[in-house]
Order: C-alpha cells, then structure tokens, then sequence
C-alpha cells in the first residue's frame, strides 16, 4: 500500500495522473468509479484534461461501484444519474460503455450476478477509483461485511444514512436503506486501486485502512491485502496516521520512474 499526502488539490491531480497515463497507454482500458464527494474532484480534473489536452474515453468502459435500491430512474442522486452528470456527459465515454447495477430489478440476486458476470466479460477492471467512509465502509461494504463478499444487495448503517443526507436536502429519511454494492472480493480483483480521501472527518477511517489490523469492522482495512493500492490523502485525511512523516519521505524521495 503507496499512502501519499498532499494538498486536496494535489489528491485530484495524482488521481487522474493514475487515470490519464492508464487511458494514454491502453485507450481501451476498463475503469471502475465510485461516487460520493471523494472523487468530485477528480472527475473535474479529468473534464478539465479531456477539453484542454485531448484525453479520450472514447473506447474505455466504466463499471460504478454500487446503486441505490429504489430510486426512480429519474432521481438525481441515482448513482447512474451522478455519474452521468459529474462525469460521464463531460468527457467523450461511448454510449453505453458506463455500467450501474441495477437497483430498480425485479430480481435483485439475479441482477447481481449478471453484474458480476458483465465486469468479468470486460476482462475486470484496471483502475478502480475508491473512497471511505466516515465508519471504514469501501463502496456501500458497511462494517460486518464480509471480506471475500461479492455484489449483493446491503442495508446501510444509520450512520451512512446520516452521511449521505447531505445529498438528500439533509433529510436522513429521503436516504434509502437499502444498495446494490460490489463485494470486498469483488473490489479486490482490480488491478490497480486508487483511494481519495480529504478532510478531518476521515482521519479515523483513513489510520484504520492503513495501520490497523484487517478486520469486517472496518472494510477498508482489506485494501492491506492488495498487490497495488494508492491512498492519497490530504494532510487532514492523515492526521491520525502515526507514520504519516514516513510517508511524506518515501514520497519525496520516490524514483520519478516508478509512477503511481
């Protein structure tokens, strides 16, 4: 695990570093992207870099990480509907080369295995952007979940509700209690993963990812496990980290040509 801390600005621009020199190497590369306020920033980084340099999605395809179950298909804060909006209609992404699952399905088992089965026919995701939640939670992997656990059907922590109803007009009640969400084990199959976290409010997750043991009560701890995780934190996202002046070393001093 790479842990690098910087500016809030400077976690957008080593993310799509990550994304920009994937797309530049294999325009056909397979993206994974996750939604809340982690990536905001990136994803204008990388319509900024489509516009002024020329970045193409034109043969990539993108898998989200998870869905509301419930939301009509015109709600503004169905993840489709987001990812759409912050990112999908900015760059130049083929028709139907985003995928969701798919939280209106008469047959929610059903719908999550083809999900599974629709990423692995893509050859599996390259670069998986991630963020965490206040709890530990990795996409809507609430604390408990499995570790080997693969796209399911969840219900969301009181806690994630209070979180998310910020997007909600702040009413925890408009929050739906239940999300389609790829498992831990389906997550850890990508090849590359990229977690974003900014702010103090992250700071506990962020020290448990990273320096605690791996643990169900904090999912994110399972990125330990993975052959090739990036963790780009601001400095209040690290202030809890006991070797975050370790990590500010091995950064500077990083051979140009290993790259994230």
């Amino acid at each position: 695990m790479e842990v690098v801390i910087g500016s809030a600005a400077q976690v957008a621009r080593w993310a799509a570093d990550a994304v920009e020199a994937l797309l530049r190497a294999r325009p056909d590369a397979v993206l994974g992207l996750a939604t809340g306020s982690s990536p905001l920033a990136l994803y204008d980084e990388l319509a900024r870099r489509h516009a002024e340099a020329g970045l193409s999605f034109a043969r990539a395809r993108a898998f989200l990480l998870d869905e509301y179950v419930g939301l009509s298909p015109e709600h503004p804060e169905r993840y489709r509907a987001v990812i759409e909006r912050e990112l999908a209609s900015r760059v130049d992404f083929a028709e139907g080369a985003v995928h969701a699952p798919d939280g209106g399905a008469a047959d929610i088992a059903a719908a999550c295995a083809a999900y599974e089965a629709a990423i692995r026919e893509a050859g599996g995701v390259d670069l998986q952007i991630l963020g965490i939640g206040t709890d530990g939670h990795l996409a809507f992997n609430e604390p408990g979940s499995s570790l080997a656990s693969r796209t399911r059907i969840k219900t969301l922590t009181e806690q994630t509700r209070q979180d998310n109803a910020r997007f909600f007009d702040g009413d925890a009640d408009a929050v739906p209690r239940h999300v389609l969400t790829q498992g831990l084990g389906t997550i850890m199959e990508a090849r590359h993963l990229v977690l974003l976290a900014t702010g103090r409010a992250k700071a506990e997750a962020v020290h448990r990812m990273v320096e605690g043991g791996v643990s169900a009560m904090w999912p994110a701890s399972v990125l330990q496990l993975h052959p090739h995780v990036t963790v780009l934190l601001d400095d209040a996202a690290a202030s809890r980290l006991q070797l975050a002046d370790h990590f500010r070393q091995t950064w500077a001093h990083k051979p140009a040509w290993q790259g994230l």
